[in-house]
């Protein structure tokens, strides 16, 4: 269980406003990723695989769909839960995917899946709450619960040549009396592991005989390479079940920087998530969500492309990889990123900085992604196919004179 031990509890100033923070405030990691990439930022050489988003900037139709509403003048507050138009849009979206019945009450609109998530966690979590996920996991993903006083129990996927596996078991009998939420994110960030939909029954079934939630990321549902969506919660769901799904506009439209995104609940949940919307941002801007509405409806050849764009990469990561010494990736099922195991590699931070500064190619050292993953790195293939040949070269010679 991650809890801050008496050492972590306040930082080592003595005086001053620091040494009055909240103990699970100051005791948050900083960004490991974001110290490998400050050393690389500005630098003209360097291949940026470090941050999850596209090379390619959102599609025109989309920032138009912004634009022409801009110039109407929607610059003005929005209803709390996201305006009604986008609401239906991304019910009917899900419904078409999924085959449920969803309607605009099942759907609050967010500033981004990450905020989804911290309005979810807030309604669900008091001081002490046990928190189950995974591991490897995205770093701000378990730092929710922690910055809510709740405490994480971690269970760890194990790799292997045709992907990650999760054993089933051992995350159901981590949960316990004081374990309020299973907290999965499938498709995975980022090991690009993708849940089967028969574990995710046997969870459902688990959790729904003893009243845990169940939260699901699936910001990274429609990034997957051997079908359409990946298998979602929604489709297991009663409409009363204790199931909520947080999901994103940034990867599926690679629109990382607008902040958008949405979280699909028991229609009951709608004036709680309401209420805290209004009390984090007020709710999403309107333009914005006019954008998302184009996106959603609009956007299915978009989606195609960007998914055969993104499947070409990871094979080309795949057979790269494969020949670059020392280095093992299990393939991913689905997502964009390469999980790859360094061996002999004690320190991914000390590794991926060294590699930034002899080669200029920006990698996410694994430390940044759980305890267990110092001898990973993270590598986004959202990127050009010339621009990943010339990473992969790079990244071979230096791997080749170590």
């Amino acid at each position: 269980m991650l809890e801050p031990t008496p050492e972590e509890a306040r930082p080592a100033q003595s005086s001053g406003p620091v040494r009055d923070l909240r103990r699970s405030i100051a005791s948050l990691p900083s960004s490991k990723i974001r110290e490998v990439a400050h050393l690389g930022m500005g630098r003209d050489d360097v291949i940026p695989l470090w941050f999850g988003e596209s090379d390619l900037p959102t599609p025109k139709f989309i920032c138009d769909a912004a634009a022409r509403a801009l110039a109407a003048g929607d610059t003005f507050y929005q209803p709390n839960p996201g305006i009604a138009e986008l609401r239906t849009a991304l019910a009917d979206y899900m419904n078409r995917l999924y085959g449920t019945t969803l309607t605009l009450h099942n759907v609050i609109v967010s500033a981004s899946g990450m905020n989804a998530l911290m309005l979810v966690m807030q309604s669900l979590i008091d001081p002490g709450d046990v928190v189950v996920t995974t591991t490897p996991a995205w770093p701000n993903l378990p730092a929710v619960p922690r910055i809510l006083t709740g405490a994480i129990r971690e269970v760890p996927l194990s790799p292997a040549n045709a992907g990650w596996r999760l054993d089933l078991d051992r995350l159901l009998d981590a949960c316990d009396a004081r374990t309020r939420v299973i907290f999965l994110n499938s498709p995975n960030n980022p090991t690009g592991w993708m849940m089967a939909a028969e574990q995710q029954k046997a969870v459902l079934e688990f959790a729904r005989a003893r009243g845990i939630w169940i939260v699901s990321d699936e910001v990274y549902a429609r990034i997957v390479y051997d079908r359409k969506v990946a298998p979602s919660f929604l489709e297991q769901a009663l409409p009363d079940d204790r199931v909520i799904v947080v999901n994103s506009f940034s990867k599926t439209w690679s629109m990382t920087g607008w902040r958008l995104g949405w979280i699909t609940a028991p229609a009951g949940l709608g004036p709680t998530f309401e209420m805290l919307t209004e009390y984090n941002i007020a709710g999403p801007a309107g333009f914005v969500q006019r954008a998302g509405v184009v996106a959603v409806q609009q956007g299915e050849p978009c989606v195609h492309e960007t998914v055969e764009r993104y499947r070409a990469a990871r094979d080309l990561m795949v057979e790269r990889i494969a020949n670059i010494p020392r280095m093992r990736l299990p393939t991913p099922e689905a997502a964009f990123y390469g999980f790859i195991r360094v061996d002999g590699m004690v320190d991914s931070v000390a590794f991926a900085k060294e590699l930034l500064s002899r080669t200029g190619v920006g990698l996410a050292p694994g430390a940044a992604f759980g305890n267990h993953s110092d001898d990973f790195v993270r590598l986004c293939f959202a990127a050009s196919l010339p621009m990943l040949e010339q990473a992969f070269d790079r990244i071979e010679d230096f791997m080749r004179s170590a």
